[in-house]
């Protein structure tokens, strides 16, 4: 099995962290070749230099592979709760722990940069920049942003006063406006802020 791993929202200052993780029953050799479902995929793209309309295509063909079974992906979503008690690198640690639980220990893996998986999985590679060079961290990439986005537009709903459906939970100037007139949320990142 081919596994491709990738975090979005390390940065802000609200809400969860998500790892997606992308994977496919291969051949595993020393190439990765692009399986040819995905010949349009624009490969060597960063979901966060993707639009929003791009990574949501993508997302919407991810969705419908799997239905084909051609290729299977999964996102958690660790809480900023977590992230202030424990650290940020300890919930991505976390996640994908959480999202290897039932993989197959001579899997090959690979993770985007600074990521790692637990040490039982000893066909790891950590690469960086990995999303713009392997198709699978890409995709992985892409399900964590759509999943992660989504989330906060879903939120927003509640609490509209944050506008998080435009910032996501980034520290834009409107959002750090809201934080001074509303106070902080219990979506917030304290150790963030």
């Amino acid at each position: 099995m081919l596994i491709g791993i990738d975090e979005a929202g390390r940065g802000p200052i609200a809400g969860p962290v998500a790892v997606g993780c992308c994977y496919i029953n291969s051949e595993v050799g020393s190439k990765n070749p692009i399986p040819k479902f995905l010949k349009e995929f624009p490969k060597g793209k960063d979901s966060k230099k993707m639009t929003e309309k791009e990574r949501d295509f993508w997302f919407e063909r991810l969705e419908f592979f799997k239905k084909e079974g051609l290729i299977d992906f999964k996102v958690a979503l660790v809480s900023n709760t977590v992230i202030d008690k424990k650290g940020i690198n300890k919930a991505v640690d976390i996640a994908i722990k959480r999202l290897l639980k039932s993989a197959p220990v001579k899997s090959k893996i690979l993770l985007d940069g600074r990521l790692s998986a637990p040490d039982e999985f000893l066909d790891q590679k950590t690469i960086i920049k990995g999303d713009e060079k392997e198709w699978i961290i890409s995709l992985a990439s892409i399900a964590a942003k759509v999943k992660r986005d989504r989330y906060m537009t879903q939120l927003s709903t509640k609490m509209p006063e944050y506008l998080f459906e435009r910032h996501k939970g980034y520290g834009t100037k409107s959002h750090i406006q809201a934080i001074r007139k509303n106070g902080i949320s219990p979506l917030h990142r304290k150790t963030f802020l």
